[in-house]
């Protein structure tokens, strides 16, 4: 299953540099407002934390542009009920339509593939660490945001991404994500 991920994101990469006007390359970092929604996550706080990683922006037009990123993302909740905390850490593929509304101002959405890295469960009394051995390896969402590009480079972003498959085996319960991203393209 992640090979076929894998060549259909190399295949979508392919396609839109091959008709792509401009390619500019970039890196952002920010800050993560990550939860868990659902039947089974009723009483879950959430956390911040962390994302980083590099873009792709390739011009289609003068207003249309695919945005694909690789990004490690480290996600996760908070059981108050419980005294746990839980890291999740990812490896997000997002791929967003770009749609320029205004000078430097556009308007984003798209899918987002998300590869399981590392999942650990905190007991906040003892600060003992449990792997969660039933977490699933992709996590599938959709994401809708805004960026704002300077004509320097410079671009900010936020974006709330929501999943729609479950994170563990035999749980009710989806990723939620806000995040604010400062970043800079590098052409």
């Amino acid at each position: 299953m992640k090979n076929q991920v894998v060549l259909m994101v190399i295949a979508l990469f392919a396609f839109t540099f091959t008709n792509a006007q401009d390619v500019k390359f970039g890196a952002k970092a920010g800050l993560n407002l990550a939860s868990v929604t659902g039947d089974d996550a009723d009483g879950f706080d959430g956390k911040a934390s962390i994302h980083f990683g590099g873009v792709v922006n390739i011009g289609v037009s003068d207003i249309f542009a695919i945005q694909p990123e690789v990004l490690y993302s480290r996600q996760g909740f908070e059981d108050g009920a419980a005294d746990v905390k839980a890291f999740l850490d990812y490896l997000n593929i997002p791929i967003m339509a770009d749609v320029t509304v205004a000078d430097g101002f556009s308007l984003q959405g798209g899918p987002q593939i998300g590869i399981n890295l590392n999942a650990i469960v905190k007991d906040n009394q003892t600060d003992n660490e449990v792997d969660i051995d039933t977490i699933e390896s992709l996590d599938i969402a959709g994401a809708i945001g805004a960026q704002y590009k300077l004509p320097v480079g410079v671009f900010f972003q936020a974006r709330y991404t929501v999943g729609v498959t479950d994170i563990i085996e035999d749980f009710s319960g989806k990723n939620s994500v806000v995040s604010l991203s400062v970043g800079y393209f590098f052409n």
